[in-house]
């Protein structure tokens, strides 16, 4: 659909990277609009699992290619956009970090729009430290995205930030420090060498002094498809933008004009992001909307607020009636396997159920981090989670961790 057309503007991110300094060497292959977890939805073709070509491994999508490139040590650091952890599943499966920041830290203008309510830029890097860099230079409020967090607001939470980081930033453990085990993630589909994992981490955290809780989030199981449901609504009307009129791909079949736009679509349009398409459309009809997408948003309430009831410190966004929590940070998996073989993908629906791990954060908009912490053949990450608007105490946390692994 977009395949001869050039944007006449930088994203933001992009122009704060380029006034930094930094290097933009490329494009990287990703799903076709964002759709998609294992990067095999691309006009390009599949990225393959760099980790290890002997056998073809997917490199996790929608954003494997930015994975890919890290984990091939082609750059420092890429960014990728992570709608319901199209990041943090890349960066497991290829053994490198994925960050998602708070929804509306980094801005979004410039990004192709997916789900706009979910849709945060996130980054993959090598090292926590090389995320935080970039971090730091692209997090700026931007007045051309109307979800960028304002500035009075994003001033208080870093203060905020910065005060719980600083209670372990010069100490040696992490002693006093609370985390969170929530028994809703230890689902069905985890193999057993996720879970060998998991309990993996939780004893090196317990090492280093921390205090291990178990915690409940019972709407959690709700997220699939409350996440399904929000995110094709969205593309659907986000993708109507795409009609062969205004820029991008235009059918060259002569056909009368009120077809026009149907075969452009067909033609320029994938399958899968037709499906998504069809899927969101239906969700919006009439009786539909009702029965569906309203639910679903309540459903989203809902895990917000089970997020807000496990974690001590308050979200700053509806901090109304806070009650607080008994974590300061929550350890789950980061995907339910390792990378699967590339041409064993199995059934759609068996795709669309590998996100279980990682959409949570993105339907709450709170900051999550993948760091590589085990393997067997290939890498298997785990992914730490924080109160919205904590991201630098959140990457403090993930650095002492990772670098205790090494």
């Amino acid at each position: 659909m977009l395949k001869d057309f050039t944007s006449p503007y930088d994203a933001t991110v992009v122009r704060l990277l380029n006034d930094a300094g930094a290097l933009i060497v490329g494009k990287t292959n990703m799903d076709e609009f964002g759709m998609g977890s294992a990067n095999v939805h691309s006009v390009y073709g599949p990225v393959v699992n760099p980790y290890d070509l002997s056998d073809k491994r997917v490199a996790g999508g929608s954003s494997g290619g930015s994975a890919a490139s890290v984990a091939a040590n082609m750059c420092r650091a890429a960014l990728g956009s992570d709608t319901g952890g199209s990041v943090r599943m890349p960066a497991s499966y290829c053994g490198v970090v994925g960050f998602k920041p708070s929804y509306g830290r980094c801005s979004r203008n410039g990004l192709i729009s997916y789900a706009n309510s979910l849709d945060t830029i996130g980054i993959l890097a090598k090292t926590v430290n090389d995320c935080s860099d970039v971090y730091n230079i692209i997090s700026e409020y931007d007045e051309l995205d109307p979800t960028s967090i304002p500035v009075e607001f994003r001033n208080e939470l870093d203060e905020k930030d910065n005060e719980l980081k600083s209670k372990w930033q010069d100490k040696e453990d992490l002693s006093g420090l609370v985390v969170g085990i929530p028994q809703e993630f230890y689902v069905d589909s985890l193999s057993d060498k996720v879970v060998d994992v998991w309990r993996k981490g939780i004893e090196k955290l317990k090492n280093l002094g921390a205090e291990i809780v178990p915690v409940s989030m019972p709407h959690v199981p709700l997220a699939l498809p409350a996440y399904y449901i929000i995110a094709l609504a969205e593309a659907s009307s986000n993708l109507a933008r795409f009609d062969g009129m205004k820029y991008g791909y235009r059918s060259k079949e002569e056909e009368e004009d009120q077809l026009l736009f149907s075969i452009t679509r067909s033609q320029g349009f994938g399958a899968e992001v037709q499906r998504r398409i069809l899927l969101g459309t239906h969700v919006l009809t009439a009786g539909t909307y009702e029965t569906l997408f309203l639910p679903a948003q309540k459903a989203r309430r809902l895990i917000q607020q089970d997020f807000d009831n496990v974690f001590k410190q308050p979200n700053l966004l509806h901090n109304q009636g806070f009650t607080q929590g008994s974590a300061h940070i929550l350890l789950i998996p980061s995907a339910t396997s390792d990378a699967p073989i590339l041409n064993n993908r199995g059934e759609l629906v068996t795709e669309y159920m590998n996100d279980v791990m990682t959409l949570p954060a993105n339907l709450a908009g709170i900051p999550a981090i993948t760091i590589p912490f085990g393997q067997d053949k290939y890498p298997i990450g785990l992914q730490l989670l924080s109160q919205y608007g904590y991201d630098q105490f959140l990457q403090s946390i993930a650095q002492k961790l990772l670098i205790k692994t090494d």
